[in-house]
């Protein structure tokens, strides 16, 4: 779900100020009185550089019908390199809205402590906004996310994601996501240096009732990253009772 690096080499190279739990979009309800593991992995492939690999692993925690918390963490590191930890997060998400609205807003807040320097921060947060429209599931977030600490950028950047999520059959749901890093939120980057990625995704399930037995989700996102060339892969595995 977190905050971007300048580019992939510099990510990969370097000991970059932002945290990473990436490219999963954040959706407005939650699941109250249910405990949610989950695990992730999405990989980055600029021409030229090895792919990078991000696994993640979390458990979250459905306080009530409009409290959702969780703890995520981030490891980092490429095709032919070893995995590091890289970030720890808290990720909290609040339902103001409950279907009074034909749109649904949540707020999303995480906080990450980043592990390779030990006085880095970072928090990213922003609405949530839901709908639905027939068999068919909207969500667009705008989401801003600044750095502290010894290396981190003193500014706030913006960023978006969006999906499409049509209920095709039950156990099997077709959809579109979007997501974009456009710079410092009050003076966007110009658009060769900005990261806008788009592709299909797939939903399903094993096992029926509230909570099945396994939910994933897959992606293939084509596009930029931070102005090079790059496509994304993501995968989601969650279990919830």
């Amino acid at each position: 779900m977190l905050l971007a690096r300048l580019t992939l080499p510099l990510l990969l190279a370097t000991a970059p100020a932002w945290a990473d739990p990436g490219y999963y979009v954040q959706t407005a309800y939650g699941r109250p009185g249910a405990t949610t593991l989950e695990l992730r992995y999405w990989s980055v492939k600029n021409k030229g550089w090895p792919a990078g690999l991000w696994p993640e692993v979390g458990v979250g925690y459905g306080v009530n019908s409009r409290w959702t918390t969780g703890l995520l963490a981030s490891w980092i590191g490429t095709a032919d390199t070893a995995q590091r930890l890289s970030s720890l997060n808290w990720q909290n998400q609040v339902l103001l809205t409950q279907g009074e609205y034909p749109v649904d807003l949540a707020l999303m807040l995480n906080w990450a402590k980043l592990q390779n320097n030990p006085s880095d921060q970072a928090i990213e947060w922003g609405p949530l906004l839901q709908t639905d429209i027939g068999r068919t599931q909207l969500n667009a977030n705008l989401l801003f996310e600044r750095g502290f600490g010894g290396s981190a950028a003193p500014m706030s950047k913006l960023k978006y994601q969006w999906q499409l999520r049509h209920r095709w059959q039950p156990g099997l749901h077709l959809g579109l996501q979007g997501f974009g890093e456009l710079g410092r939120w009050d003076h966007w980057a110009a658009r060769e240096q900005q990261s806008h990625r788009a592709g299909p995704a797939l939903f399903g399930q094993f096992g029926q009732g509230p909570y099945p037995a396994l939910e994933w989700q897959a992606a293939l996102l084509l596009g930029s990253t931070y102005g090079q060339p790059g496509n994304m892969f993501s995968l989601r595995l969650s279990h919830s009772q």
